[in-house]
């Protein structure tokens, strides 16, 4: 979670220096061209692959993760089953109990930690597809610039007003979309943990 005051922050200077910079660029009389980013990946090919195969990686964590989740979902059942009528005098004097407990807490801990290692794995997987991504958006925004004779371009999300003359979104989804139709989209990996130098 980003602190609220930290958001309000990058929102006012994401406002801000859009509009700096185009009346910067007007006054130098520069020309301005105007692209929709979310919808250049949101409507492009690549951005639609994107997503997919994302997904895709996705419901297969999910399904990695599912045996386990079932099987600490049963063995839970079952000990909240014996204890039912147990006193805690009784749950705490019952040996075998305590171990199946430690047992079972052993499990849920590693369960969780599987279970934060994917969502950052998912987090890695969506970065990457995000730059590799962009990275295929940059030849089409420089072929454009030069059609268009253009040496700024603005984000739609970042200025309160564009002239649609200005605005090559369509233009931008549609070049993309013929250089690049998809994207290599790999499971990213958490490298494995350090481990403490033996003393």
């Amino acid at each position: 979670m980003f602190p609220v005051k930290s958001i309000l922050a990058a929102l006012t200077l994401a406002v801000a220096t859009p509009l700096t910079l185009a009346s910067t660029a007007m006054a130098q009389g520069s020309t301005v061209i105007v692209i929709d980013r979310t919808q250049v990946l949101a409507q492009s090919k690549a951005g639609q692959d994107a997503r997919t195969k994302i997904q895709a990686i996705e419901t297969a964590m999910q399904t990695e993760l599912q045996p386990a989740a079932l099987q600490l979902q049963t063995e839970g059942d079952a000990i909240e089953a014996k204890t039912a009528n147990m006193t805690p005098e009784a749950m705490r004097a019952d040996a075998a109990l305590k171990t199946e407990v430690e047992t079972y807490a052993r499990k849920a801990a590693e369960f969780n930690r599987d279970r934060q290692i994917a969502a950052q794995e998912l987090a890695l997987t969506e970065r990457k597809a995000l730059i590799d991504l962009n990275n295929a958006l940059v030849p089409v925004l420089r072929e454009v610039v030069d059609e268009r004779g253009a040496n700024v371009i603005l984000d739609r999300s970042n200025i309160i007003f564009a002239d649609e003359a200005t605005d090559v979104t369509a233009s931008v989804i549609a070049k993309l979309d013929a250089a690049t139709p998809s994207i290599t989209v790999t499971r990213q990996k958490l490298p494995p943990p350090q481990q403490a130098p033996q003393q």
